[in-house]
């Protein structure tokens, strides 16, 4: 909000002649005046005019600056970036899951505003690298012959690797139930209070909940900004493809949404569906791909996650838990219908039954629009 200054008061001195007469050798005597004619007209006038500029002083910026977002919402300085920059963030988050253009932007925003200047002498350019942190990430992307932190191409795509290793490591502490949580939101956790930090707290520690905020905050004027810079060439529709069950019978004891867990009584996101299958089951992999953890967790038990390439320039994982066994290894290049292993209860379970899972660029979806042709 503008601190909009006071107006000045205005104070009018009006002196009429004197109207005094004298005799000779005499004086008048001294009579009480009372405003004049004129001044009786011109006074109200000024003390009106006066109101209405006073008034206007306060609100007018109000009513003439156009709100352009949502009360509450982070001030955006997406006006400081053009869709020449769309590419490169496309480019820096290629191949990241959970870090989109968008979100990048949005990063950038928030530590700079998507200005150079207002830096501190340690932390330089858009994304604020020290020159430890250029060091490790740091390139020349654009290729000019120069590799500094003051180019913008250059910190965007700098910034696009570090994210995109944070979020590397994000994804493998929650693939092993060692973290829960949104993979962007545990991303830019990571990035705000370090990878430790977050491990610890087993998810979006409170020390980083307003960095997240604010950077989330910022995410749909970005959105937009990418939006309006479509890239080139189509993809193949995500739409289009279906997995294969990885059970017999999809008999559904639990949907994807939020729930009330049965053991620890906590309601959050159930970000599967639960099969109902009895011990021993064979449960097999819903579509090829190659087994990126295969191990024993304390929440999922024996787990299996399968990453299944990229669709519309998307990852896309599916994940089998509570298994008895496991019949696979991390590394191993499966086929569609592999055994991945039996079905179980181990890990926190009330009983056999697999739990599965279908992440797309690191987000959960609901499995069973990937499962069923009316999905």
């Amino acid at each position: 909000m503008q601190n909009v200054p006071k107006g000045d008061g205005v104070e009018k001195t009006v002196s009429p002649t004197s109207t005094a007469s004298t005799t000779a050798g005499a004086t008048a005597p001294r009579r009480r005046r009372w405003p004049g004619a004129c001044l009786l007209v011109v006074l109200p006038a000024v003390v009106t005019l006066g109101a209405v500029f006073a008034f206007v002083s306060l609100v007018g910026d109000d009513t003439a600056a156009p709100q352009d977002r949502a009360p509450g919402q982070a001030e955006s300085a997406v006006s400081n970036v053009d869709g020449s920059y769309v590419p490169w963030l496309r480019k820096a988050t290629a191949d990241c899951v959970g870090v989109t253009p968008a979100l990048l932007a949005a990063h950038i925003d928030q530590l700079s505003g998507w200005q150079s200047d207002g830096a501190s002498l340690s932390e330089r350019g858009i994304a604020r690298f020290t020159d430890a942190g250029w060091k490790k990430w740091g390139r020349d992307d654009d290729g000019n012959g120069t590799s500094t932190p003051l180019d913008r191409v250059d910190a965007i795509m700098a910034l696009g690797r570090q994210d995109c290793d944070l979020s590397k490591r994000m994804t493998a502490l929650r693939t092993k139930g060692a973290v829960n949580g949104d993979l962007a939101d545990l991303t830019l956790a990571a990035y705000a209070v370090g990878v430790d930090e977050v491990a610890e707290a087993g998810k979006v520690p409170a020390s980083a909940r307003l960095f997240v905020t604010e950077v989330k905050q910022r995410l749909p004027q970005y959105s937009a900004l990418v939006r309006r810079n479509p890239e080139q060439e189509a993809g193949v529709q995500a739409g289009s493809t279906r997995l294969q069950h990885p059970v017999v019978t999809l008999s559904v004891t639990s949907p994807f949404g939020s729930r009330k867990h049965p053991l620890t009584g906590v309601t959050k996101l159930h970000t599967g569906v639960d099969f109902d299958a009895p011990q021993g089951a064979q449960v097999s992999a819903a579509w090829g791909g190659v087994v990126e953890f295969a191990g024993m967790t304390p929440a999922y038990g024996y787990r299996v996650v399968i990453d299944h390439g990229t669709i519309e320039g998307k990852r896309l994982q599916t994940t089998y838990s509570h298994l008895s066994a496991l019949q696979v290894s991390a590394g191993q290049t499966l086929a569609t219908g592999q055994a991945v292993g039996p079905a179980g209860s181990t890990g926190l379970s009330t009983g056999p039954h697999l739990h599965f899972e279908v992440l797309l660029d690191g987000q959960y979806t609901d499995p069973m629009a990937w499962l069923t042709d009316g999905g």
